[in-house]
């Protein structure tokens, strides 16, 4: 069998009988749109992060759309961002007519370099976007003071930093709302797309509310103010909330996978990923770093292992977003970063067998370059 950087049949397999009762369950409720799934899904995963409101709806990207707007971004407003993400973090962003300005990562460990914000920071910035980028908080707590010295809003992407903390608060807990994506690879996934936004908010939440649904509020037809149809599925919700409970397993798994690739290829030539102090990093991907990665990805495919890069093209380089003025050069550890990284295959169901096929086949490969 080939192995790749994600797959879910042998969770599946184990899990199995619980996910098909949570399709059983909602089939058998007769509510199938923002019905008692969504509702008890949305207080547990706000529960869960110690905040007071969760509001989930369609996918990440949407997450982040409507967090922008909840908390008051506004189409001419200035987002203060990372290139070295998922598109769908600037898609957003320029969804709602606001700007994204992009600062350097920091070399080792691929998170925004939070010392360069407040030089990008000008009179139309609003809000600050950072990323938790493959499973680590960024330095949240240097962007709330810096926010909260500026009154800028502070919105975090979680979609890879599901169970991450720093200094023992949970990524999603720190800023005025917080994003997740619920796709299926992710460390809390869904079987089909999804996401949330939460917030401790009362006015946020509202918000939140009404802007995925339309702009309606309690009354159907009865727009408040113009909105979309951004719903979470219910059958998505309920099950997100069965595996909601293993989490916690889901961490661990993925930390244990981190361990024995860190102690099986530490004295090659890879770089590995470093964890920054105070965070709990929870490996949503296992990001490694080496000079000749095309090479490296390329000689492996004759061992049938296929591996994927996280990310091969900063945002400011896509042709999508050129229009943002951003020249080659402007963000140089952004760009290195993107030819040297890739990512190693990487899921709590992972075989021990197949992490120790990857560990050696990498080794014979770094040992003959």
């Amino acid at each position: 069998m080939p192995t790749r950087v994600w797959d879910y049949q042998a969770e599946y397999e184990k899990e199995r009988a619980d996910l098909l009762d949570a399709v059983e369950t909602v089939f058998g409720s007769g509510q199938l749109v923002l019905g008692p799934s969504v509702r008890s899904f949305e207080t547990e995963f706000a529960a869960w992060h110690g905040v007071g409101h969760c509001v989930g709806v369609d996918n990440g990207t949407n997450a982040i759309k409507l967090g922008l707007q909840a908390i008051g971004v506004k189409p001419g407003d200035e987002v203060i961002t990372v290139s070295n993400t998922a598109a769908p973090t600037v898609v957003a962003i320029d969804a709602v007519g606001a700007t994204p300005v992009f600062v350097d990562v920091n070399e080792d460990d691929f998170l925004m370099d939070v010392s360069k914000v407040e030089a990008a920071i000008t009179e139309r910035t609003s809000c600050l976007l950072p990323v938790h980028l493959y499973g680590q908080c960024v330095d949240v707590e240097a962007l709330t003071a810096l926010a909260g010295d500026l009154d800028l809003a502070l919105l975090e992407d979680c979609a890879q930093a599901h169970g991450a903390r720093r200094n023992g608060k949970l990524a999603g807990s720190f800023g005025d709302a917080a994003a997740f994506s619920f796709y299926p690879t992710k460390v809390l996934g869904a079987y089909g797309d999804g996401g949330a936004t939460v917030t401790s908010d009362e006015t946020t939440a509202q918000n939140l509310r009404r802007l995925r649904y339309y702009g309606m509020e309690e009354r159907y037809y009865v727009v408040e103010t113009p909105g979309h149809n951004s719903r979470l599925d219910e059958v998505q919700a309920e099950i997100l909330r069965r595996k909601l409970r293993r989490l916690d397993d889901y961490v661990a798994g993925r930390q244990a996978v981190a361990a024995r690739y860190s102690e099986g290829l530490g004295d090659t030539g890879l770089v590995l990923p470093k964890v920054n102090e105070g965070n709990e990093h929870v490996y949503y991907v296992y990001v490694v770093r080496h000079p000749q990665r095309d090479e490296i990805i390329e000689r492996l495919k004759g061992y049938d292992i296929h591996l994927n890069i996280s990310y091969p093209w900063p945002v400011h380089t896509m042709t999508g977003f050129a229009h943002l003025g951003w020249e080659k050069g402007s963000l140089p550890v952004t760009e290195r970063l993107a030819g040297e990284i890739f990512s190693l295959p990487m899921y709590p169901s992972l075989s021990e067998d197949v992490q120790d096929k990857v560990i050696s086949a990498l080794r014979e490969v770094l040992e003959t370059l």
